[in-house]
C-alpha cells in the first residue's frame, strides 16, 4: 500500500493507493494555519489513521508547496511560510519511524499526470500548479525531475515575460522579489489584479475572488472579462517561454484555476503567438485525476 498526503496552504488531504492505483481511502482535513508542529502532528495522525483503519502498513509519499533544501535537508521555497527551515521530513520519520520520501507538490501533480493521467503517452510532461500559489513540475521518462538546486519546474518565480503598463506596479511576492509570474496568475493574484483595475473612486474595494471573477465574466460583466483578458494573455505568455526552453510534449494544468475551461480554448493561440517556432502543436490538458493528481503523485513518489 502506496500512501500519499498533499499539503496544502488550506486542507491537507491523504490517499491509499494499491499497487494497481486503486484509490482504497481518501479524505481531506484543515491545515494548521501558521502552526508548523500542529502540520507536522495532523500528517503523522492522518497516516496512522490510514493504517487503523485499513489493517496494513504502508510506504508515505509526501507533497509540499516548496522544496527540500540539498544543504541541510530544511523546507525553502514554501508559500506556507511556517515550513520554511523546518526539518518537516526528519521530524516525521522520526514520528512514523520509517523513510518518507517527500517532494514539490508540483512535482506530485505532474507525476501522477505522467503515471496514468494525461500525460500518459508522452516522453515529457509538463505541470502547471495554478492555485493559491503557482508552480511547475517536469516528468521525462516517468522520473519527476528535481534539479541540481531542488527547483526543476520552478517558472511561477520568474518574471512575467513582457510585463507592460497594464502590470505596474510590480507586485510584491512573499519570495522577497517583484513582479514573478506567480504574483499574477495565482488565484490570488488574478483577485488582486482585478481589484487593481476596479477600484472605484471611493477607494474601497470589495475583496472578490477568482472563481467568482471568472462567473462574473461568463454572465457578460465587461470588467470581469477584461480581467480574464489579461490573465490569459499572461499566462499565455508565460507559459510559452517554458515551451522555448523545454519543449514538452504535453503540458497539463491543475489547482483550482484549471477549472477555467475558457483556457483550454483560448491559451493554444495565445501561447503559438510567443513560442519560437512556425508551428505550435503543444497540447495543454486539463487533468485526468482533478485535484486528487497531487496526492496521487505524491504516493506514486514509491512507484
Amino acid at each position: 500500500m502506496r500512501i500519499g498526503i498533499d499539503l496544502g496552504g488550506t486542507k491537507i488531504e491523504v490517499i491509499a493507493l494499491a499497487d494497481d492505483g486503486t484509490a482504497l481511502l481518501r479524505r481531506r482535513i484543515p491545515t494548521p494555519q501558521g502552526d508548523y508542529l500542529g502540520t507536522v502532528m495532523a500528517i503523522a495522525g492522518l497516516v496512522e489513521a490510514v493504517e487503523v483503519e485499513l489493517r496494513q502498513r504502508g510506504t508515505v509519499g509526501i507533497g509540499i508547496p516548496g522544496a527540500e533544501s540539498l544543504c541541510n535537508g530544511l523546507i525553502k521555497n514554501a508559500n506556507s511560510t511556517c515550513l520554511i527551515d523546518k526539518p518537516l521530513r526528519r521530524d516525521l520519520q522520526a514520528l512514523l519511524q520509517r523513510e518518507i520520501r517527500l517532494a514539490n507538490d508540483a512535482n506530485c501533480f505532474a507525476l501522477s499526470e505522467a503515471v496514468d493521467g494525461a500525460g500518459r503517452d508522452a516522453s515529457v510532461v509538463f505541470g502547471v500548479i495554478l492555485g493559491t500559489g503557482v508552480g511547475g513540475g517536469i516528468v521525462v521518462n516517468g522520473q519527476a525531475l528535481t534539479g541540481a538546486n531542488a527547483i526543476a519546474g520552478e517558472w511561477g518565480h520568474n518574471p512575467l515575460p513582457g510585463a507592460g503598463d497594464d502590470g505596474l506596479p510590480l507586485p510584491d511576492c512573499y519570495c522577497g522579489r517583484q513582479g514573478c509570474i506567480e504574483t499574477y496568475l495565482s488565484g490570488p493574484g488574478l483577485a488582486a489584479d482585478h481589484a487593481r483595475h476596479n477600484t472605484p473612486a471611493s477607494g474601497a474595494s470589495a475583496h472578490i475572488d477568482a472563481i467568482a471573477i471568472a462567473a462574473m465574466a461568463d454572465a457578460g460583466d465587461p470588467a470581469a472579462e477584461a480581467t480574464l483578458g489579461r490573465y490569459q494573455n499572461r499566462l499565455g505568455r508565460a507559459l510559452a517561454g517554458v515551451v522555448n526552453l523545454l519543449d514538452p510534449d504535453v503540458i497539463v494544468l491543475g489547482g483550482g484555476l484549471s477549472g477555467l475551461t475558457r483556457l483550454y480554448r483560448e491559451l493554444p493561440a495565445i501561447c503559438g503567438e510567443h513560442v519560437f517556432s512556425d508551428d505550435f502543436r503543444t497540447p495543454i490538458r486539463p487533468p485526468v485525476h482533478g485535484n486528487s493528481s497531487g496526492v496521487r503523485g505524491a504516493a506514486w513518489l514509491w512507484n
